[in-house]
């Protein structure tokens, strides 16, 4: 009786960062709250049909993996090798490492770029599957632009059709003996170059047939340095990293016997995580200036929240800031005691709460969460201070998240688009039903993140289409 399929992914994290301009592979840059490295590893490690991992990692950087990998966060890492010189070196040692630890085993190998961390469960599942029939995949997508070849003096060559024409990406994926027999083949060739796996097989196993899988534009390659920009944004608008929602005993585990300190909690998003929250069994402790005549823009006023939340539960785990106030006009016109109110509840506010709460969080290893708004992105008119304000605080969460992660202190941001609450209606007035967010979806989206590992992040939290622009 035959051995059963294996599927083994290899994550190949080779290259290095010359092109972004960093003294570090370009696979440890940090993207919405973790490295490109660990959100491609989660891509494939969280997939039902890979069986097993392997990371190839540039020369001299394995201990980053390893502790990326530490306390057995990834299980199905079996090894963590160091790469080649060149990309067809790295597969080539992916391949000594499996033919001799496969055992006779049919392996089928699926090969992954690193830096290429928005791969979907569809592409890989897709390449998996399509190896039931053909010896080798490819994926790509249709090419937007003509391509052209030119000539060494930079003129143009030919045009070449663009409906038969694709944009290669990753992964590319192989029955393990096919891709071995290529790469046999080409050793014995003085004249052998290639740039991916594909052309190996193409080149020398010519009648081995090759799939293609429909990619998406989604999944890029980040190698220039705009690409960690817009890597990032993909992250916040495709939703991709949120949380998973966990279920009533899942939630309850988590928040039971905790303590939640949420700034603004009287009404609006706040008061409903407080709900939330306490509803599974935390310690919900609540500040706000209608209330507890508590000023966020006051050092003074939340120290003594800290010191009153510690007297009454003996440790902090979650800190909460929803505070804010939404001056709106053209900044010529703004009065200087409505600037200085307006910066210190909306920027001061984060950066005294993040002071003074800190040893308490770093205590408990617990999260701290703050808001932005949609309008961070791009200063408007009349919201100068506002948005400028919420710039600021996902700099803030970015910032503290890298500071604190030694701590074992967690920092994330949630975006809400336009969203139902008492601030809103003040400033806005009534709008039409239908057209806000729900603030009990922010508030649950907002427990999701406090409960997670993930530090660092941006969460847009959106109605309906995530392309979309609120307010």
């Amino acid at each position: 009786m035959s051995n059963p399929a294996k599927n083994v992914a290899v994550l190949l994290a080779g290259g290095v960062g010359s092109r972004v301009g960093l003294d570090i592979p370009k696979q440890l840059i940090k993207v919405a709250g973790k490295t490109l490295l660990e959100h491609t590893l989660v891509a494939l490690h969280d997939h039902p049909d890979v069986d097993e991992l392997v990371v190839m990692m540039a020369p001299g950087h394995t201990d980053a993996v390893r502790e990326i990998t530490r306390a057995g966060a990834y299980p199905k890492v079996t090894a963590i090798l160091e790469g080649g010189d060149t990309r067809n070196a790295t597969t080539q040692l992916a391949i000594n490492h499996l033919q001799a630890s496969a055992a006779g085993a049919d392996v089928r190998i699926l090969l992954h770029d690193a830096v290429r961390p928005l791969v979907t469960p569809r592409i890989i599942g897709e390449c998996f599957a399509a190896l039931e029939t053909y010896p080798a995949v490819d994926v790509a997508i249709p090419s937007a632009d003509t391509i052209i070849e030119v000539a060494e003096d930079d003129t143009i060559r030919s045009i070449p059709p663009r409906a038969s024409l694709r944009r290669g990406q990753t992964p590319q994926a192989f029955r393990l003996y096919v891709l071995a027999k290529a790469y046999e083949i080409a050793a014995a060739d003085p004249e052998f170059t290639a740039t991916d796996d594909c052309s190996v097989v193409l080149r020398y196993l010519p009648d081995e047939p090759i799939i293609v899988v429909h990619g998406d534009d989604r999944n890029m390659k980040v190698t220039e340095p705009i690409d960690v920009f817009i890597a990032d944004k993909l992250f916040q608008l495709t939703g991709i990293d949120l949380p998973r929602a966990r279920t009533d005993e899942g939630y309850r585990t988590a928040l039971a016997g905790k303590t939640m300190v949420v700034f603004g909690g009287s009404y609006g998003i706040g008061a409903d995580i407080a709900a939330l929250a306490s509803s599974y069994g935390a310690t919900v402790l609540t500040f706000s200036r209608s209330t507890t005549n508590t000023d966020v823009g006051r050092r003074a006023d939340v120290a003594a929240a800290a010191k009153q939340a510690i007297a009454a539960t003996g440790s902090i785990d979650f800190v909460v800031n929803t505070a804010g106030v939404l001056p709106r006009g053209e900044l010529l016109e703004t009065s200087e005691e409505t600037v200085y109110a307006a910066t210190e509840i909306n920027y001061l506010g984060p950066i005294f709460i993040a002071q003074e709460f800190f040893p308490h969080l770093a205590a408990s290893r617990g999260a701290l969460l703050l808001f932005t708004s949609s309008s961070y992105t791009r200063g408007r008119s009349g919201y100068s201070l506002y948005s400028s304000a919420k710039a600021a605080t996902v700099n803030l969460t970015q910032a503290l998240a890298d500071e604190w992660a030694d701590a074992g202190v967690r920092v994330n941001c949630i975006n809400p688009e336009r969203t139902g609450t008492p601030m809103r209606t003040k400033a806005f007035g009534d709008e039409a039903p239908g057209t806000l967010l729900d603030s009990q979806v922010v508030a649950h989206t907002s427990v999701d993140v406090l409960i997670s590992d993930q530090s660092g992040h941006v969460y847009d939290v959106r109605k309906d289409d995530p392309f979309s622009l609120g307010d």
